[in-house]
């Protein structure tokens, strides 16, 4: 009888696979220490939701047992979920990690950028977020994007250029073959990095199961107080919603993805455990942002028109 040493001596020993789980993380701990070795200011988007929470986590462990060796970016709305908020400020606070806050208030405050008539504040994160990466000479920043929300996020490559100005030209994606990533790029320009690519809803779903990460717990089902709007139930707040003719009424809802109040929607669920959240996204047609983000329903190109200019 052949023992699983001698095979392996032999050549007959089966190959080691991964899960595909394994085999994500393995990719996105590339990723991060790639970027590492590359950059010399590099920073994590990290807003409190669930894919820049995931971002982190894979970041803690690439660098384990030392610290993260970047700090984090919020784009601040000011109509962000206090539960996000809290999330966020507490997860700084408990991994001793240092915070850049963009303000989208601010701009408003001093006359540079102007409310929309619709009361969003997303499309107007854009020139808080590279004046930011500008003052501070990031040269490579993290973003949670995957290829499976939306179409014009499907086109990026895991190395993102991004010219002096922040836009993003999709002529000029570079070609990663065998995971190997070009970092090189001119003063004044960076570098986008998506290590979450290649995940899809369910993976992430299913990678904070098995690593039992906390999450804000307005991911999974509760009693809210909401209303109607272009199909979407909204959280009332002081953004501009309700308006007249829109009811506030009780329901059991939860978010599938997190952003600005006015724009991101609740669904309706009873998916109150990361059990039944996963078997509820497993069934589902429709992705997180197609079902819950007004912002993308703005235009057919309306995200793309958006990274174009700079954004996230």
């Amino acid at each position: 009888m052949t023992t699983t040493a001698e095979a392996a001596r032999e050549g007959t020993a089966g190959p080691y696979a991964l899960s595909h789980l394994d085999a994500l993380e393995s990719e996105a701990v590339h990723i991060f220490r790639e970027v590492a070795g590359e950059f010399e200011r590099p920073v994590i988007l990290f807003s409190g939701g669930k894919d820049s929470i995931l971002m982190l986590h894979l970041a803690l462990k690439a660098f384990a047992p030392a610290a993260v060796p970047f700090s984090l970016l919020h784009v601040d709305t000011g109509h962000n979920f206090p539960e996000v908020l809290e999330y966020r400020d507490r997860t700084v606070e408990k991994h001793g990690l240092r915070l850049h806050v963009a303000s989208v208030q601010d701009y408003i405050d001093r006359g540079v950028l102007k409310e929309r008539p619709d009361g969003t504040r997303n499309p107007l994160q854009t020139l808080p977020l590279t004046e930011k990466i500008q003052a501070e000479k990031f040269d490579a920043v993290f973003g949670g994007g995957r290829r499976d929300e939306e179409k014009a996020r499907a086109k990026e490559r895991v190395f993102s250029l991004r010219d002096e100005f922040s836009q993003w030209d999709p002529r000029r994606q570079r070609p990663e073959l065998w995971n190997l990533y070009n970092g090189r790029h001119a003063p004044g320009e960076h570098v986008r990095v998506f290590p979450l690519s290649n995940w899809t809803e369910l993976d992430v779903w299913q990678y904070i199961a098995r690593e039992g990460i906390e999450l804000p717990q307005i991911y999974y089902a509760h009693e809210r107080e909401v209303f109607a709007r272009s199909g979407m139930w909204l959280t009332a707040g002081e953004w501009g919603g309700p308006k007249d003719g829109e009811t506030i009424e009780k329901r059991r809802v939860r978010y599938r993805t997190v952003g600005d109040m006015s724009c991101t929607g609740a669904v309706d669920s009873d998916a109150d455990t990361i059990e039944k959240v996963i078997a509820e996204i497993a069934v589902t047609r429709l992705t997180e942002r197609g079902a819950t983000r007004a912002d993308d329903k703005m235009s057919e190109a309306a995200m793309e028109d958006r990274k174009r200019e700079g954004y996230f």
